[in-house]
């Protein structure tokens, strides 16, 4: 399965790579991988051929930076109380629509960064989830039509500051603390996967552990209803990412609750499109 990532070699400036027979490969400046470049859709959309993997050159994985595959999207929407157990633990039905908010740019994180506990609370919880990443300016889509404007899948880490969350009856304030979620580090082909990434394993590992285990189909709104909806409302542009929601095990619901801590290592796991690896750490002064 061919695999996409942004990433920064030492000394040099973010690029696109790919992983190919095991091996990670940069592709230079031959794509652009600038924060405002969509060139990247082209990657997603054609054929990895013979002409491209000659113009590459070996990376280190274990030496690059890693980047989000998305510079900095325009839109991060995400679902809440997407798959029915994880709302039964906290005690609420599913939604009739979608419970839908938005989170910053600056709230994202890339592979192997820190995640970033604030001094103001030491409720930091997280969320395996599902990443679309739109590739292509859509609105009105339909459910014939809507996965069309996918170009890929990424695993996604919602981290929440679970007292700030509920602080309002809206989660903005709670899921927007600065880096605080995660990103990454793969953007795999829509192509390459199910359609609208449907049976898919998602798993969480706290330190090794693992909290939650579940499977994509078990959403109760799909990535096309989702895309369907959203675009009733608003236009999706090229990078907006969606983030499809959390299965249950998540930290607050547990007996005790389990919070990250500085010292931890959170794991976003999805068949097929990766790992999402992030240490905790405490805000610097």
């Amino acid at each position: 399965m061919t695999k996409f990532a942004r990433v920064t070699p030492a000394g040099g400036k973010p690029q696109w790579a790919v992983e190919h027979n095991g091996e990670l490969l940069g592709l230079g400046d031959h794509i652009p991988a600038g924060t405002h470049d969509t060139a990247w859709v082209d990657l997603m959309t054609q054929p990895l051929n013979d002409t491209l993997l000659s113009k590459t050159t070996p990376l280190d994985r274990n030496a690059v930076r890693w980047e989000m595959p998305v510079a900095r999207p325009g839109k991060i929407i995400c679902l809440g109380l997407n798959y029915a157990a994880h709302a039964a633990e906290g005690g609420n039905a599913a939604p009739e629509y979608p419970s839908f908010f938005f989170r910053g740019a600056t709230s994202l994180i890339a592979h192997n960064a820190p995640l970033i506990r604030p001094p103001v609370s030491d409720k930091l919880d997280f969320e395996a989830e599902l990443a679309v990443v739109i590739g292509r300016k859509a609105h009105r889509l339909t459910d014939a039509n809507a996965l069309d404007a996918v170009a890929g899948y990424a695993c996604f880490n919602d981290g929440t500051l679970r007292d700030y969350q509920r602080k309002t009856s809206q989660w903005t304030i709670g899921k927007n603390f600065d880096g605080t979620g995660a990103l990454g580090p793969w953007l795999v082909p829509a192509s390459a996967l199910p359609p609208g990434a449907h049976g898919l394993k998602i798993e969480s590992r706290l330190n090794g552990e693992v909290m939650q285990s579940d499977n994509t189909a078990h959403m109760i709104v799909t990535v096309a209803q989702a895309l369907v909806l959203l675009s009733e409302v608003l236009t999706l542009d090229p990078g907006d990412v969606v983030a499809m929601g959390t299965p249950s095990g998540v930290g607050y619901a547990r007996k005790p609750p389990v919070w990250m801590k500085p010292g931890d290592r959170i794991e976003i796991d999805i068949e097929g499109v990766g790992v999402l690896s992030n240490p905790i750490q405490d805000e610097e002064a």
